[in-house]
């Protein structure tokens, strides 16, 4: 029985062993897995793009499907309203209601706030998706649809966690923060912690963010995410656009400053150029090294997932570490620029460059924006061009990090030894979760990533899923997560 239960991993692409499942917490999510899988399917069916204002309606169902469910597993929800947002200039939508529940409120026992979010990413069948996105299809051991790893599945895998607990008796209160916009900025909820403080987060000890996928097949637990300073360049030539037949050769073209001041911000290893950025980056301590070493993370498999040849590092160490504790820089695209197919000969009489910087803990976004600033300046003007040049940071998200000894980051660990029978990697995310940075500043609580999302979910692209496995299993990590929690 054993070798079977390896094999079935091994072939699954889990090479690692689960235990016999005769804990009844097992039992009982393994005897419900069929229940588990069409409610899935129920909810990938509701349309909840929150980018698309058509579909808002949708979003708002997808709420109320949410709580409904939530009280009939026995929760208590409040439905927190936002109020409106305006689209456009004169049109204005109402916001989804955000889930504030509850289960249990023993004043002896922890309490855990779960976040997550139902809003979903845009989806069609024509843009290259082998299945219709909003039918869950079950094919070699994943189940696709658009939002089974983000954020619906893994906000399904709780919810069935903590309906299986509560069976057994629940160890510890659950508290459960669900919103509806997370893919397009998460409006209003920066606003509703900050307000919610002394009520609803008053009595929370720990928060865990669900939206969150593992490293590689191995079990992770994430404790730390780079921020984002994302900057326009905005340069500025004629008064409209020109004629190169009539102008070529006779004009300072704001689009060639633009690729100037463009290519001086890194070089060809990825290295930036920007004079101070990294003063305030951590070294890399030897304790933190370790911590690498034993990471599943396999370059060919990334190679061949992306179609990259070769990366700007050659071990698994050194991407690793570029990819979540160092800064990096990338340029994201132009604006204003010709870029329709066919050919036209224009001179932009004003050009948008975007870029942005991934920070890393220490590093300030003020002073982040200050030293691009500077720079680009200086090397605008040692270019000589009369055009006019602007510089301004539209984002600057904090970069978090986390203790890792802290009771919820041991509770997590255990759990993932007892129900994969491995220990859990420990991961940092490249990406930035301004969420989990606002939680820690706000509440001064401990704020961990535990999700059960595949390495190769394409959460926000074409065919996204989340293997049935991990749907399954991560449903057990997130039961065994609140026993452990109750004992740490």
């Amino acid at each position: 029985m054993i070798f079977l239960l390896y094999m079935v991993c091994l072939l699954s692409g889990h090479a690692f062993l689960s235990p016999v499942p005769n804990d009844p917490l097992f039992k009982h999510i393994d005897d419900h897995k069929d229940e588990y899988i069409q409610r899935l399917k129920d909810w990938v069916a509701i349309e909840s793009d929150s980018s698309d204002p058509s579909k808002r309606d949708q979003v708002e169902h997808m709420m109320q499907v949410t709580k409904d469910y939530i009280l009939q597993i026995g929760g208590k929800v409040e439905m927190a309203e936002l109020g409106e947002q305006e689209y456009s200039p004169g049109i204005k939508l109402p916001l989804p209601p955000v889930i504030l529940a509850e289960f249990g409120n023993d004043t002896n026992k922890p309490t855990v706030c779960f976040y997550g979010h139902m809003d979903v990413q845009p989806a069609k069948k024509k843009d290259g998706w082998k299945t219709e996105p909003y039918t869950l299809t079950e094919k070699d051991g994943n189940l696709f649809g658009r939002g089974a790893s983000d954020d619906k599945g893994q906000v399904l895998a709780l919810l069935h966690a903590v309906e299986s607990v509560m069976k057994l008796g629940l160890p510890v209160n659950v508290k459960l923060f669900i919103e509806g916009m997370e893919e397009v900025g998460s409006n209003g909820l920066e606003r509703l912690v900050e307000e919610k403080k002394d009520t609803f987060f008053s009595n929370v000890d720990y928060i865990v963010v669900t939206d969150t996928p593992w490293l590689s097949t191995k079990p992770g637990i994430t404790y730390g995410a780079r921020g984002n300073c994302y900057f326009f360049i905005e340069v500025e030539g004629a008064r409209r656009d020109l004629h190169s037949g009539g102008f070529g050769g006779t004009v300072y073209e704001a689009m060639s400053d633009l690729i100037y001041l463009l290519g001086v911000l890194a070089d060809v290893n990825g290295k930036i150029l920007i004079p101070g950025i990294y003063d305030d980056v951590l070294p890399v301590t030897e304790k933190e090294k370790e911590l690498y070493k034993d990471l599943v993370f396999d370059l060919k498999d990334l190679k061949r997932d992306t179609g990259v040849k070769t990366f700007l590092h050659s071990t698994k160490e050194d991407l690793l570490m570029y990819r979540w504790r160092f800064p990096s820089l990338s340029i994201h695209g132009i604006e204003g620029a010709f870029s329709g197919s066919g050919t036209k000969t224009v001179i932009p009489a004003k050009v948008i460059g975007k870029f942005s910087i991934r920070q890393v803990p220490k590093m300030n976004p003020s002073l982040v924006e200050k030293q691009v600033s500077e720079y680009l300046e200086t090397k605008f003007a040692e270019r000589k061009s009369p055009n006019k040049m602007k510089v301004t940071m539209i984002i600057g998200a904090q970069p978090w990090l986390a203790n890792m000894n802290e009771p919820q980051y041991q509770a997590a660990r255990n759990a993932v030894k007892k129900v994969f029978n491995i220990d859990a990697d420990m991961i940092r995310a490249g990406g930035t979760i301004p969420i989990a940075k606002h939680f820690e500043d706000v509440l001064g609580k401990s704020v961990m990533l535990l999700g059960v999302g595949g390495p190769d979910d394409a959460p926000h692209g074409q065919n996204e899923k989340i293997s049935l496995y991990n749907y399954i299993e991560g449903t057990k990590l997130y039961g065994c997560f609140l026993q452990e929690l109750s004992s740490v």
